[in-house]
């Protein structure tokens, strides 16, 4: 969902961070269209006979291996060996929303910050933003079921490619609290802020939601 979220907005090529499972991950996207097609398959001969096209995605995708145990700012330092634009897009994976990331990547470059978080509003057991104007003068992360006013983390990044020096070469080194506050204490993590829907998958409770959502009123289906 979060691929065809980018790609409504004219992005289409990903570097996917694989670990854990990643097999599971190669695996689908190597038989991508057999899982969204149907298909014959003759077993005398093993030929496979694609039934139906329907609409392919116009999407490059990159699968990189980090490791198993690598925290996100090591695995974010590997995939960016394939990176060669001036600017690139990070999300975690693990929310779905309606950020509009054209809107995002607007601002992103009116700031001319190294870096651009998008602020989010839902109570919150997220890493908390503290902002004056459109910057961030303190980033906390992993708070634990705290109602608050301030925007927290959601998750949708914009970053020159200059902030990959800011990543130590070590897969213990996490995205937040060594990369990207290294930024903040130079003032070059600016905010996006989004007070449309946004919302985790991180739990099970968080899945049934979802879930029930995407039967009833799926308000993060922005793609046809």
């Amino acid at each position: 969902h979060i691929m065809k979220h980018y790609s409504f907005y004219g992005f289409n090529e990903f570097i996917l961070a694989l670990g854990y499972k990643g097999d599971v991950i190669r695996d689908y996207f190597l038989n991508y269209y057999k899982y969204n097609r149907d298909f014959t398959v003759d077993l005398s001969n093993g030929d496979v006979t694609i039934e139906n096209e329907g609409q392919k995605d116009n999407w490059k995708i990159t699968l990189v291996e980090t490791g198993d145990d690598s925290m996100t700012g090591f695995r974010t330092k590997i995939a960016g060996k394939y990176i060669s634009e001036e600017r690139f897009m990070l999300t975690y994976g693990d929310a779905v929303s309606t950020v509009n990331i054209r809107q995002l990547v607007n601002f992103h470059k009116s700031k001319n910050t190294i870096g651009t978080v998008t602020g989010v509003f839902p109570p919150s057991r997220f890493g908390d933003l503290e902002v004056e104007g459109d910057m961030v003068s303190k980033f906390k992360q992993q708070l634990k079921d705290v109602d608050t006013q301030q925007p927290v983390n959601g998750g949708y990044f914009v970053f020159k490619k200059e902030f990959l020096d800011f990543i130590p070469d070590d897969p213990a080194t996490d995205l937040e609290n060594i990369a990207i506050g290294q930024i903040v204490k130079s003032n070059n993590l600016s905010v996006f802020l989004h007070k449309g829907f946004w919302h985790s998958m991180d739990t099970y409770r968080d899945s049934v939601r979802l879930n029930s959502m995407w039967k009833e009123n799926p308000i993060w289906k922005i793609w046809e």
